[in-house]
């Protein structure tokens, strides 16, 4: 099987033992790592990050990644610049420490009062990443973009930015569902993907289907979702072999402030998100 398996297990639980018994019963010993008790990894003491990076390392779980805020839906391109750079220079060392290569980062709306001309915006957009990204290949992290907010959210601005900004340390994480979810259409979805197949470098695994109430399309199971079928074929038969990290948003979406609640069903659909994609890779992979 040439992929590996990871997630946003936040999504499952609120503290970390519950993520770490999440992982245990889907069978995983990787997470990305985003939510610990309501607070960003990013934004962790020196003294509960220790116990963090502790804790994990005593269950033998390694952490794949970072689920960082710079340049995310709450960090538009107005906003102050510095708490990007003290993000990742607060957590560059840290990843180190464990061997963590991907920070995900997204590149800054413009927002909805007020906002700037779309040159402007790629301007400052690109002056931003562009200085994180120096910051970033002597740390030697990888700012990893997902196609999810910003001038990059779309294939056109991910390569426009990729191609201005000019750095190894930029790299994309592709979303299976955000195009999808973005635009109500699984086919934005797969258009975005073969327009920058080059560029990924980490995939994230959400999958998305109509509402069959009417309005925006809502998120779903991996198997009823048909773009996933195609993106995980496709990513095989051209020699992907890094991660897929689960991030369903079907009882929690960080982003919108859903968090999950104590009744243990987050837990119950996120191991059944696992198990349905390892059923859909076996059936890929023959």
């Amino acid at each position: 099987m040439p992929f590996k398996f990871t997630g946003f297990a936040d999504e499952a639980e609120k503290t970390l033992d519950g993520q770490i018994a999440t992982l245990k019963e889907a069978g995983w010993s990787a997470i990305e790592l985003r939510l610990l008790g309501g607070k960003n990894v990013c934004d962790q003491t020196d003294d509960e990050w220790a116990e963090t990076r502790d804790r994990l390392g005593e269950e033998g779980i390694e952490i794949v990644g970072f689920g960082g805020q710079i340049g995310n839906w709450a960090r538009p391109i107005t906003s102050d610049f510095q708490k990007d750079l003290d993000e990742l220079r607060r957590v560059a060392p840290r990843m180190r420490e464990v061997g963590t290569k991907f920070l995900r980062i997204m590149s800054y709306p413009n927002p909805e009062e007020n906002p700037l001309t779309k040159e402007a915006w790629k301007s400052e957009t690109v002056r931003r990443i562009k200085e994180l990204a120096t910051i970033a290949e002597g740390e030697g992290v990888v700012l990893a973009h997902e196609n999810c907010s910003g001038y990059g959210a779309d294939a056109a601005g991910w390569l426009e930015l990729a191609e201005a900004v000019g750095s190894p340390a930029l790299q994309l994480i592709l979303d299976t569902g955000n195009n999808s979810l973005h635009e109500n259409s699984n086919e934005a979805t797969w258009e975005f993907y073969q327009a920058t197949r080059d560029h990924v470098t980490h995939v994230h695994i959400k999958s998305a289907k109509a509402n069959p109430d009417g309005g925006d399309w809502i998120t779903c199971h991996v198997d009823e979702d048909p773009v996933q079928r195609r993106i995980l074929a496709d990513l095989e038969q051209n020699g992907y072999d890094g991660w897929l990290s689960i991030e369903p948003h079907l009882k929690a979406a960080i982003h919108a402030g859903q968090d999950v609640d104590d009744s243990g069903e987050a837990r119950e659909v996120w191991v059944e998100y696992t198990r349905r994609l390892e059923k859909l890779v076996s059936e890929i992979s023959g």
